[in-house]
């Protein structure tokens, strides 16, 4: 937007967007899946004044939301737009037609995985979103399931320390992190099926275009928690409580929450869990203030690993202090190479950044990474055509028999 002279309508079909300087990513920012995507507001809801809030739900083209039968925070059903005309070309993620083979489309929320999964198997419904995996061999077992992975970017799990408090506002401490993590073990709390997880080393994801190996001899099996707690002394830390807010409502966070907090304990870090559900984290994340005053330390959370390849598409990837994303990384040298990824051109030059920004990322630590999960949906086998992307499910193309 700061590069952006205009951007208005040309005609009924056609909008311009014309530009102070050149920006040769601008195609690729528009087409990108990183949420919020490129959707597009009806008139009647883009020309509201900006202190307005837009209250109308309206579906996606090829669906309508359905007001009658929503229940927010139950059941949310979408309805099939016979008004609405597909495209030619073949369906192709977002691209292409978007053929509605079924008449309606109902997300019901089931909290319980158990019941969830129950509900499957009795035909109550067709397809279940996060199958735990101690279930996968009573899945391959039943004849009318399949699992299936949709998402093979899969995601990446994150540390996110908060650089506006003590310890982690020393750089020593959070390197001391950085060295402690043993990426293994940490996986092994988080998922039980290994084969779908993997150690994730770059800043920039794992195998995506400008993934890299740029600073990583911090990456040891097992860890190096005598380098961290050296790391740490150097930091002036002197038993400090240090808080991790732990949702105890998402198992597998919750898991490696406690994880952290006996690995930091065992090299003399006074780490202590904040037990809350997602929601509560959610809001206590935003606090700046100390611990004594409701602050925090550390939380984990999980990002797209496609997200992770472009670092103007995640605010994950910001290191630009008070205006960066929950922990607010501040890295001055970083934040200019940054800046810099919008100017060019090819992709042999944004490796070649990457490996810099990588290699600064890891000197400040932006972040801390404890490795890389795909998650097989699993759905009934009379449900076909499910298109397989990174992040987002879209509804139509599929069948049911």
């Amino acid at each position: 937007m700061a590069r952006a002279s205009d951007i208005s309508n040309k005609d009924e079909k056609t909008f311009t967007i014309a530009l102070k300087e050149p920006l040769g990513l601008l195609i690729n920012l528009l087409a990108d899946l990183t949420p919020p995507c490129l959707f597009i507001m009806r008139e009647k809801d883009a020309v509201r004044p900006a202190t307005e809030q837009v209250t109308a739900n309206i579906g996606s083209g090829p669906f309508r939301f359905n007001e009658a039968l929503a229940e927010p925070g139950a059941s949310i059903t979408y309805d099939r737009n016979k008004n609405y005309a597909p495209r030619k070309e073949v369906s192709d993620g977002f691209a292409g037609d978007k053929i509605v083979n079924v008449d309606r489309v109902i997300w019901d929320v089931i909290t319980d995985q158990q019941t969830a999964m129950a509900a499957l198997r009795a035909g109550e419904i067709d397809y279940f979103e996060t199958p735990p995996a101690d279930l996968f061999l009573v899945i391959d077992g039943d004849p009318s399931l399949e699992l299936q992975v949709l998402d093979k970017a899969g995601w990446d799990v994150v540390l996110r320390m908060n650089f506006l408090q003590p310890p982690f506002g020393y750089i020593k401490a959070r390197q001391a992190v950085l060295h402690l993590i043993d990426q293994e073990a940490f996986i092994a709390a988080m998922f039980s099926d290994k084969k779908n997880a993997s150690t994730v080393t770059s800043t920039f994801g794992k195998d995506r275009l400008v993934s890299n190996e740029e600073n990583t001899g911090w990456f040891k099996k097992g860890g190096d928690p005598e380098r961290a707690r050296q790391l740490f002394k150097g930091a002036g830390y002197a038993g400090e409580k240090v808080v991790i807010l732990d949702p105890t409502d998402w198992h597998e966070v919750d898991n490696t929450s406690q994880l952290l907090a006996a690995a930091l304990r065992k090299i003399g870090v006074n780490a202590e869990l904040a037990p809350m559900d997602w929601g509560g984290l959610s809001t206590r994340r935003a606090n700046k203030g100390p611990v004594e005053s409701g602050g925090w330390n550390i939380f984990i959370t999980t990002e797209s690993n496609y997200s992770f390849g472009d670092p103007l598409a995640t605010l994950l990837l910001l290191a630009n202090g008070d205006d960066a994303w929950y922990g607010w990384p501040k890295g001055d040298e970083y934040k200019a190479l940054r800046a810099k990824w919008a100017d060019l051109a090819t992709l042999d030059e944004r490796k070649a950044l990457a490996r810099k920004m990588q290699g600064i990322w890891w000197n400040f630590v932006g972040d801390v990474r404890l490795g890389k999960h795909v998650s097989p949906i699993v759905h009934r086998k009379a449900l076909t055509g499910l298109i397989g992307m990174p992040q987002i499910v879209p509804m139509w193309n599929m069948q049911k028999a």
